[in-house]
This record gives C-alpha cells, structure tokens and sequence, in this order.
C-alpha cells in the first residue's frame, strides 16, 4: 500500500509517501525576510503554490498511489481555517483525481499527534484515549484525544496559553535578538551558553500566559544581559509553562499518557526539564516534530486499511 499525504501549514510544504516499507519526506520552510515575525496568508499562498511542484519533482515516482491524505484545516473544531492549506487541498485533489484514488482530509494537529505518536517508543498509545500537547509556532494546546475513525482523533482542548503561544515567544525573543524567522534552532544554540534562571509561571489551571514573559525578554535585553542569557530564560519559561499545565491537567487525567508533537519539541532544553518532571511523557522524533505530511498521510493509511478491510 501507498500512500501520498500533502500538507501546507503557514510555515512548511511538505511531501510525503509512507509504505509498509516506510516513509519518504519532502520538505520546504517558506521564506521569511529577516526581521520580519511571521507571513502573510496570501504570502503563504502563493509559496505552496511555487513550492509544490518543486517537491513533487523530488519526491519522484507515486504512481499506483492508493489513496491520497491532505491537511485541511488547523484543528478539527468548528471555524478552523486558514487559507494557506487550500494549496494542499487543490493540490491533492488534482492527484486524486490523476490516480483514480479516494482522498481522506485530516486536521494539520491531528497529523501532527499521528507524526509524534508513530515515531515515539510507544506507538501503541494512540490506541487508547491520551493526552498531547500540540506545541508549535502558531498553537500551544493541551488536548485530550479519542481514536476516532474518521478524524483520526476526537480532541477536547484542556489547556495550553491564555495568551501568545510558546513558539511566538521563542520566535519573537529570537528576532528581539537579531535572529532570522523562525528563531527556533538558532536560539536554542544560544541558549546552550546561557545560565538557567528561576521562572515564576502565570497560570490558571491547565492555562499559562507566555506573553509577560515576552516583556521580561524586553527588559533583560534593555539591562544588558547577554543573548544566550536572554535566550535560556525564554527556553526555561517555555518548558516550565507547559510542565506547570500538565501538572493542572494531571490532576483530572492521571494515569493517561502524554504525548508531546509540534516545532518545539524539537528543543532538546525545553525536551530534557519535560522528560526530567513529567512521567509517562512521550516524545516523537526530531525530525517530525516539524511540520511534516507524513502524518496525515500515516493516517491515510490506516482509514483506507479499516475502509478496504470493511469492504472485504
């Protein structure tokens, strides 16, 4: 079996093909000018579109593809939209179309829990109800996910921000610096210098707020503190928000396992305190905790396996 999943988030395009035998992943991260924070939608737009045919050409041979997965929306919640994943959705219908194959539409986060979940070393836990904590540039939610056939996961958001998400404040604590958007793997090569500092966590419940953390990244640039100082403390507030929400959530969920998925959970400082004050935490691979189709297309694959089995 073959599977194609396509996904266009506001920062990647991303190829995919998985196999019994695997999976091959293409990849572009849009381009951001320097100094800028993030992209427009129609920016967005318009760099899928160039992109896509780019990375079909690399990804090579996909004929008798069997079904085709795309990311469709942000989350699967009523009025989820951004209009950058329509690049995707044309084109994998185009492919669908091409190839006589069914297309399955899923949300980006649900690609995303698929992603992390295959690649940790449990993957058997999207089996049972968990939870995830979806942390990436645009997104800091902690749901509660239920296998769900036709979704993949039925998500009940449980906590997360109140305010700014942890990767715009890594990102914007990285541009404050001079980095280039986004700011992620190069802050954290800056924050490997920096000394640790204790972090006081605004909160209520599973919530946390990041953007006051955003002011204190003013100030101590403003006093002269060092970037790798300046850096570190945004990594330390980042890691002990989101241990301070599973902490909160723990207290109604507490045997359920949880899996942490999206760009900064990448961070290797922010991986370490989770892994070191969290039990029963699970984390996917490096390399797709980025945006990445492989997931959807994971998912793809298991509705077209439970369709062609109920035919049969």
């Amino acid at each position: 079996m073959k599977i194609l999943g396509i996904d266009t988030s506001n920062y990647t395009t991303s190829l995919a093909v998985v196999s019994d035998g695997g999976y091959i992943n293409e990849r572009r991260i849009l381009d951001v000018a320097v100094g800028e924070r993030g992209l427009r939608q129609s920016n967005a737009l318009f760099l899928h579109t160039k992109n896509l045919p780019e990375l079909f050409e690399k990804l090579g041979d996909i004929d008798k593809t069997d079904a085709i997965a795309v990311s469709d929306k942000p989350r699967d919640e009523d009025g989820s939209y951004m209009p950058c994943f329509l690049a995707g959705v044309a084109a994998a219908s185009a492919a669908a179309k091409a190839a006589g194959a069914p297309i399955y539409r899923f949300s980006h986060q649900a690609g995303h829990i698929m992603a992390a979940a295959m690649t940790s070393d449990e993957p058997s836990i999207i089996e049972k109800p968990l939870l995830c904590f979806h942390v990436s540039g645009g997104t800091t939610e902690l749901v509660y996910a239920i296998p769900d056939d036709d979704r993949g996961f039925a998500v009940k958001v449980i906590g997360g921000t109140l305010d700014i998400s942890a990767g715009q404040l890594i990102d914007r604590t990285g541009v404050l610096i001079g980095l280039k958007f986004p700011c992620g793997n190069e802050l954290e090569k800056l924050a490997q210098g920096g000394k640790s500092t204790k972090v006081k966590i605004s909160k209520k419940g599973a919530f946390c707020n990041y953007s006051g953390a955003e002011n204190i990244v003013q100030k101590m640039l403003a006093q002269g503190f060092s970037q790798s100082d300046v850096a570190r403390f945004a990594l330390d507030y980042c890691a002990e928000a989101i241990i301070a929400s599973v902490r909160s959530a723990r207290e109604e969920f507490s045997d359920v396992p949880v899996l942490f998925a999206g760009g900064v959970m990448r961070n290797k400082i922010i991986r370490a305190k989770i892994l070191c004050e969290i039990k029963n935490a699970y984390f996917g691979s490096v390399e797709l905790s980025s945006d990445n189709a492989v997931g959807v297309a994971w998912l793809g694959m298991k509705k077209h396996e439970r369709i062609k089995n109920g035919a049969n």
